[in-house]
Order: C-alpha cells, then structure tokens, then sequence
C-alpha cells in the first residue's frame, strides 16, 4: 500500500474498532440488572452513554473514507466493470454472512438463552423463517446494513454524478429529515441517515482532502470553535448532521498530521486492522453475542465476587474489542489460504486465487 494512503487506512482501522465497540457495549450493559458493587450501575449507564455519544465520530467517516476510495470507478470505470468489482463482491459478503449470522445467533441463542424473547427484535439474524428473514435484509434491518448500504450508495451516486450538486443537497435534508420522520425500519434509516457522508468522498473527496490538508487550525481556530458550538447544540435537537461532518474534519486532521509527523507502517496496528475491516465486520457481531450472553448468565447468577463483576464492567469493552479484532483477521486469513478467500469474495473469484 502507498504510503500516502496509509493514514487513510488507519482511520478505517479506528472506525471498525469503534463499530465493535459499540455492538459490544449494546449487546450486553442495557440487559443488566443485578449488581452487587455499589459502582456497578453508573459504571455501566456511563458505557451506555460513553457510547452514545460516540455516535457522530463512527459511521460519518466511515462512509466519507469509503466513498473517497471509489471515486475512479464512480467516474472512470464502466457500469460492467463496476458492477463485478464494486457490487457484485460486496453483494456475495452481504448475502453470505447475513445467512451465517442467522443460523448461528439463533443457535447460540438456542443454547446460552433458550428463554430469551428475540420476537421483538427486528434484525434479519433473529427472524423465525427465510421470509422473514429475506424481507429483514432487504430492508436493511440487519446487523450488516453497512454492507448494504454500500451497495445502495454506490449505484445511486453512478446513477446521479452528473447532478451532483443538486443531489448533495437533497442528501443532507435527507439526512436530516430522517430523524424526525424514520421509516419502519432501523436499519434504512441509519442508510439514509449516512449516505450524505458517502456521496461527500465519492463526489467532493478530493477537493474536500486538499482543503482539509492546508486547513490552518490555529488560524481559524475562533471559527471552529464557533462552529463547534453550533455543531453540538444541533446534536442536542437530533440534528447530528453538522456535528458529524465536523467530526470527519478533525479525525481526518489528526490522522493526516499524526502520519506526517510519524509517517504510519504497513505492519502498524490499525493499518492492519483497516486493511481486514469486512472481516471484523461481518465476523464480530457473532462474537459479542456469544460474550454477552455469557456474561449476562453470569451476572444473573446470585454468588460472585463484587469486586470481579466491577472490573468485567470496567474492562468489558477492550476485552471484547481485542477478541473480535483477532478472530476477524484470522478468519480473514484462514480464508486466504485455504478457500482462495471464499468467505469474503464471489466463488469466481476465490477460485481464480486458488
């Protein structure tokens, strides 16, 4: 990989770290309710928050880096050649792992949580029959809705590149009107909450990048302190869209001045990490199932030590982070090696690499 885009790619690292995170704290702190040190319950709402707050610094640059990565075939690369490499790859992952998550959270369910109520959780990993399960993807209810929506944001912003201009506005008072008028679907919503960030890379990415790299904070530091403000006081009337595009200026100037002064290694951690985010992607959420209802069982139990139970809650989140971050790259590589990568590319192509 270029050097240059070294710096790009650690922020795909961060961002996959904060999306497990986030699945990790979810699926475990909000299902508690017995604790036996006196710290434990603010110790957990103060996870709970921690993460909501997170919110406008995870998906939106996410979604800018990856529409910035596929400008040439947005602009320079025919439908056919698009809709093979760009579509076609992302389609099979989408498909295969969401059949995958569903088979084996319900059997995990099965076995760690048989009286668990999932009746009431729209999500394509917990549907009783393969239609429901069929129409929960289409609707982007899934715990993989960012493949999804790649797929959606890529044909969308080909189709319409021409009246980009227009169609960026359209974008962000979409962005905004979905928070005030959702669709029945959580998973459409956060699609169409964020393709605003992914259209901005893909159509604007390299103008934005060079303004973004002589951008002088301490110049113009009052301004964005002034914008800040603003940017905050919108995220507290459910208006995030200011304060994530904020969010993906400072995280892309951080990183960019960060790797100038200490230019980033291939074999660096979050390069690695960015270099296998659909692998941690599409293999953590599996993960944090199975350690959630592990420790949710545990703290039902009645005898245990309250000193041990606050530093799980304490240490939780890294413990799951470090976990689902290995697994994802091991599986990633077992699938290299042993099935040309079919886990993660169209059988064509994996055994085109075989």
């Amino acid at each position: 990989m270029k050097e240059k885009a070294l710096w790009i790619n650690q922020i795909k690292g961060l961002c996959i770290c904060l999306v497990v995170f986030y699945h990790s704290v979810i699926t475990f702190y909000p299902h508690l309710s017995t604790f036996q040190h006196p710290w434990s319950p603010t110790l957990a709402k103060c996870w709970v928050y921690f993460n909501l707050y997170l919110a406008p610094f995870r998906m939106p640059v996410f979604f800018f880096i990856s529409g910035f990565l596929i400008q040439r075939y947005i602009n320079g690369v025919s439908w056919r050649d698009s809709l093979g490499k760009r579509v076609g790859t992302i389609l099979w992952v989408l498909a295969l792992w969401g059949v995958l998550q569903w088979q084996a959270l319900s059997h995990i369910t099965h076995w760690l949580a048989p009286d668990r109520d999932v009746s009431t959780s729209a999500n394509a990993a917990y549907a009783d029959s393969f239609g429901e399960f069929v129409q929960a993807m289409l609707t982007a209810s899934t715990s993989l809705w960012y493949l999804y929506a790649l797929i959606v944001y890529f044909v969308l912003c080909k189709l319409t590149s021409r009246g980009k201009t227009v169609m960026i506005a359209a974008l962000a008072l979409l962005s905004i009107a979905i928070n005030f008028l959702p669709t029945p679907w959580w998973g459409m919503n956060s699609v169409l909450r964020n393709v605003i960030y992914y259209a901005l890379g893909a159509w604007f990415g390299t103008p934005l990048m060079a303004w973004m790299k002589t951008f002088d904070i301490r110049r113009h530091w009052l301004m964005l302190g002034v914008v800040a403000f603003f940017a905050v006081g919108l995220w507290f009337v459910r208006t995030p869209l200011l304060l994530s595009l904020l969010s993906i200026f400072i995280i892309m100037k951080v990183f960019y001045a960060v790797g100038r002064r200490y230019p980033p290694s291939e074999r660096s951690l979050l390069n690695v990490v960015g270099s296998n985010t659909i692998a941690i992607y599409t293999t953590h959420r599996i993960l944090v199932e199975i350690f959630s209802l592990v420790l949710i069982g545990w703290f039902s139990a009645q005898a245990r030590s309250p000193s041990v139970e606050l530093a799980i809650l304490l240490c939780y989140p890294f413990f799951s982070l470090l976990l689902c971050v290995a697994t994802g790259m091991l599986a990633r590589s077992l699938s290299q090696r042993l099935a040309g990568d079919i886990l993660f590319s169209p059988p064509a192509v994996a055994l085109n690499r075989q």
